[in-house]
């Protein structure tokens, strides 16, 4: 079921809540291009355990578009979407673009998270021209030339994503993801650096690494590990959505990695 949540400036960001309230909220984070749909394997292995949370990042799925958007701001939302339930302290769990908001969450605010997990991401994502770029051509141009590649950045030549429901559906939601929304967001990350930040982290962090993602590289991971205080890391055979390319193996490390940190 859908809920709108109005963040701290009145903007409707889309959320969905699976599970029994009454236990361990986790709540997931989707990647740039997606929404709440990318993580149907997590919600179905999840919901028996957890109060699971899924929300569309702002300007993508259902929620709303707004186009001044900072890395600060993205981590905010996800404050107000916890308060809303009234949640006071959860697991976080955020790929990609998610994963980096889930670090920014780690810094600001420690306490209200069990654990964070970074999956395919990185404390600093590409270079900031380039992001840049790619904003502004979208803008211009749409999604389609981005849609049209896209499988060979989020899949590996391994995965048979043609014939897998959850990566048809992910992909669909890039082709009708707001133009607008995802070059914010492109913009948000172009100036997102969290590199000096992680020594400051105090909550049990894990970097779930895809071993084949070309994007956000266990290189990335390893430099969030041997930075941060309290971090491990795990790596699965995988591309960049590897929770969609290998969900066993993504759910059973993030399992292993919850157990351990239980509220």
């Amino acid at each position: 079921m859908m809920t709108f949540v109005n963040n701290r400036n009145g903007q409707a960001l889309a959320t969905y809540r699976f599970g029994d309230a009454s236990k361990p909220t986790l709540i997931f984070s989707n990647s740039l291009g997606t929404d709440h749909g990318m993580w149907q394997a997590q919600v179905e292995y999840f919901a028996q355990d957890y109060d699971v949370i899924c929300y569309d990042t702002r300007g993508h799925g259902k929620s709303a578009v707004i186009e001044d958007t900072s890395l600060v701001d993205l981590a905010h939302d996800v404050f107000d979407i916890l308060d809303h339930y009234q949640v006071e302290k959860a697991h976080f769990c955020g790929i990609s673009m998610g994963g980096i908001t889930g670090i920014q969450l780690a810094v600001l605010a420690p306490q209200r998270f069990a654990s964070i997990t970074i999956a395919n991401s990185a404390a600093k994502i590409g270079n900031a021209d380039a992001w840049n770029s790619r904003a502004d051509s979208v803008e211009a141009n749409g999604l389609a030339d981005i849609v049209a590649t896209t499988h060979t950045r989020w899949f590996s030549d391994k995965f048979d994503y043609i014939h897998d429901a959850v990566a048809q559906k992910t992909i669909q939601s890039l082709s009708v993801t707001a133009p607008k929304g995802y070059a914010a967001s492109c913009r948000a990350l172009a100036n997102a650096d969290l590199r000096d930040a992680l020594a400051q982290i105090d909550v049990p962090c894990l970097a779930l690494c895809g071993g084949l993602d070309p994007v956000t590289t266990v290189v990335d991971g390893e430099f969030i590990v041997e930075h941060t205080p309290h971090a491990a890391l795990a790596v699965v055979e995988a591309s960049h959505l590897s929770n969609i390319e290998a969900p066993a193996e993504f759910n059973q490390a993030l399992a292993a990695f919850l157990d351990q940190h239980r509220i």
